[in-house]
Formats: C-alpha cells, sequence, structure tokens
C-alpha cells in the first residue's frame, strides 16, 4: 500500500490534505499512527464525514520515506 504512495498523485501535509478532502479530491488518507492526535483528529472526522477510507497502520517516518520526502508527513492523501 505504501508504494503507492510514491508513484500516485498526492499531496503532503495538513492543510493541503483537509483541502483536497473537502473539494472530494481525495480517494485515500493516511494519518500518521504516531501523530499528535489534536492534529489528525479533525481530519479523520473529515474523512468520515465524506467516506474517505483513512489508514492508520503507518508512522510518520513511514508515510514521509513512502511519498518520496526528506521529512517526516503526519497526513498523506492520494488524489
Amino acid at each position: 500500500m505504501l508504494t503507492e504512495l510514491r508513484s500516485s498523485d498526492k499531496v503532503i501535509g495538513v492543510k493541503q490534505s483537509r483541502r483536497a478532502i473537502r473539494d472530494g479530491l481525495a480517494r485515500r488518507v493516511f494519518l500518521a499512527a504516531d501523530a499528535d492526535p489534536d492534529l489528525v483528529a479533525p481530519l479523520r472526522e473529515q474523512c468520515r464525514q465524506r467516506a474517505v477510507p483513512v489508514f492508520t497502520q503507518y508512522t510518520m517516518r513511514e508515510l514521509g520515506q513512502a511519498a518520496g520526502i526528506q521529512v517526516d508527513a503526519a497526513v498523506v492523501a492520494l488524489l
């Protein structure tokens, strides 16, 4: 599943993911298991309201590496 992050269209980060979910562009959202719950809880709720699948089994480091960036990522949304 993480290999899909490198090759697919995506947005990285809370603000960009929030916009993608709101605009109906997000197909799947990855929330890091070790991210601050206060940071990702609103996104989880937004995904629930929009029926966007959420995956939470990966760490911030794993998401950042899978997305092809040099830093950790709390949220990655596939478009």
